[in-house]
């Protein structure tokens, strides 16, 4: 038999990680099995239900880079993928269930229900749920009821006194008594539209659904559905509820924790390729001897090749944001400059990097270019690009990309004296580091090796009698404006002889000024 999974998302919300990590799993159980991955939605709940979910959850995994065999958007055998467009099946198989007397017709209303319990609240009832008080009404009279258009539900008839046993791939045999399952829950509403239940359970019916792959959360639900199945007289899937996602508080991953909806993961500067690692191990483990560099990294191809159901852990998985910052840094650096670039493009221009070009830069740029205030000219993209090499090793996420190599942009603000001034130094040694450092500028700027530039300062610290670092010091200051920044060598490269002497100028001005 064909392995075929689905994601059956309701569109009621952004994706989130939780989420993600089930369409992922059913994506790689279905491509290690040469499988189908079908993606279904669940839009049966029509007050909360909008357009915009749905695009994003298009948008996610066209960010992601994964995809599904069949669904809404790509059609397939078993069409329509979204459930209001099936109302006419639910209405069927709900019939049917009221011709085999397995559903009822209630004609409760929810004021009704609403009283019954507040009176079980008042009396300090244990009894919840649904009071099966039309479970006992005449068929005959029930069905003319209905069909004279009186506002009614179809509801499931819960064999009682019963246990309903099924099998989970995880967690093995479970045994649930009826009398806990939700009381005859409604399979059809009042304005035809079927319940999750009904539509899920005949959904992965008739599209032939083998294995069902979710949360562990949705395990309550599960016996209710095998109670549809035999209802049904048909045969369920396999199932298999995913440990959960916890935080590292032990309560279940929320927004308390921090982002979880994958449009924050982007906005932040994650890598698609850095989620989906972390992700699939979340509740996973894999055979060891992956082709990448590190023994954890894999490619989407190692994971579906690797992906087995018993490899799955029943303890809940603990969401690291650390090990995943560690992932999305290893990630960047596997990147070359020019996909880096690439990436780290829109959050330059989001934060208006390219708006602030010196003159002394601008001069090679057309003036078609120079207008230009939300994208790169030609000279901003190639130091952009320069400039990556600079950062690689230092970024965690793309977001932070702009910040780090902002002083090549724009001139950075000169900081206090203070912060030219070397350990165990002094002003008027600083000022003659400076002038120092003016005066072997411009072969530093035209050295295309560090080493070459490393020799030099050496050399020029030796004849001074100064160490090399309280030389580089003032100067690193002097051109990105902080004790702190990428590679200095680089930094001056980029920006060139005359644009770095202006800098030093600048700053020489500052601290003689405080003479």
């Amino acid at each position: 038999m064909e392995t075929r999974v689905r994601y059956a998302p309701s569109p009621t919300g952004l994706q989130h990680i939780g989420g993600i990590r089930t369409a992922l799993f059913n994506c790689l159980f279905a491509r290690s099995k040469n499988g189908r991955f079908i993606l279904r939605l669940e839009d049966t709940d029509r007050t909360r239900s909008e357009d915009c979910y749905v695009q994003n959850l298009y948008d996610t995994f066209n960010w992601l880079g994964f995809k599904w065999d069949e669904g809404p958007d790509d059609g397939g055998s078993y069409a329509p993928y979204i459930q209001s467009e099936r109302s006419a099946l639910y209405k069927k198989y709900a019939q049917q269930l009221l011709d085999n007397d397995h559903a009822y017709y209630c004609f409760c209303s929810a004021e009704r229900i609403e009283k019954v319990r507040h009176e079980r609240e008042a009396a300090h009832s244990s009894e919840t749920g649904y009071d099966r008080h039309c479970r006992s009404l005449d068929s005959n009279e029930a069905k003319k009821r209905a069909a004279a258009k009186e506002a009614c539900t179809v509801r499931l008839k819960i064999p009682l006194g019963e246990t309903t046993c099924f099998h989970d791939h995880l967690l093995g045999k479970i045994e649930w008594k009826n009398d806990d399952v939700n009381p005859d829950p409604v399979l059809l509403k009042s304005d035809g539209f079927p319940t999750y239940h009904l539509a899920n359970v005949v959904d992965d019916h008739l599209m032939e659904i083998s294995h069902v792959l979710r949360a562990q959360e949705w395990l309550s639900s599960t016996p209710l559905h095998v109670i549809m199945y035999k209802c049904f007289g048909w045969t369920p899937p396999e199932f298999c509820h995913l440990p959960m996602v916890m935080g590292q508080d032990g309560k279940k991953l929320s927004k308390r924790h921090g982002a979880t909806s994958i449009d924050e993961f982007r906005r932040q500067g994650y890598l698609p390729d850095a989620l989906i690692n972390y992700v699939a191990l979340l509740g996973a483990s894999y055979e060891e001897g992956s082709d990448a560099k590190h023994p954890d990294i894999y490619t989407m191809e190692e994971l579906a090749k690797r992906f087995n159901l018993d490899k799955l852990n029943k303890a809940p998985a603990v969401f690291d944001y650390k090990k995943l910052e560690w992932y999305n840094g290893q990630y960047i650096r596997m990147k070359t400059d020019e996909e880096l670039a690439h990436l780290c493009l829109p959050y330059a221009v989001k934060t208006g990097l390219f708006n602030n070009l010196t003159e002394a830069q601008r001069d090679i740029d057309t003036e078609e270019e120079k207008s230009k205030e939300e994208k790169p000219t030609a000279r901003q993209r190639e130091i952009f690009i320069a400039a990556m090499a600079l950062v690689k090793e230092r970024l965690v996420f793309l977001n932070e990309a702009p910040e780090k190599i902002a002083y090549l942009f724009k001139e950075p603000q000169i900081p206090a004296v203070e912060e030219f001034i070397p350990k165990k130094s002094n002003l008027a040694n600083t000022i003659e580091l400076l002038s120092y450092a003016q005066e072997i500028i411009k072969p530093l700027t035209e050295m295309l090796d560090d080493t070459q530039a490393e020799n030099l300062i050496k050399t020029e610290a030796e004849k001074r009698n100064v160490k090399p670092g309280d030389l580089l010091m003032p100067l690193r200051v002097a051109i990105t404006g902080s004790r702190i920044s990428p590679p200095l060598f680089g930094s001056l490269r980029i920006l060139g002889a005359q644009c770095s002497a202006e800098r030093i100028k600048r700053a020489l001005e500052k601290v003689t000024s405080d003479i």
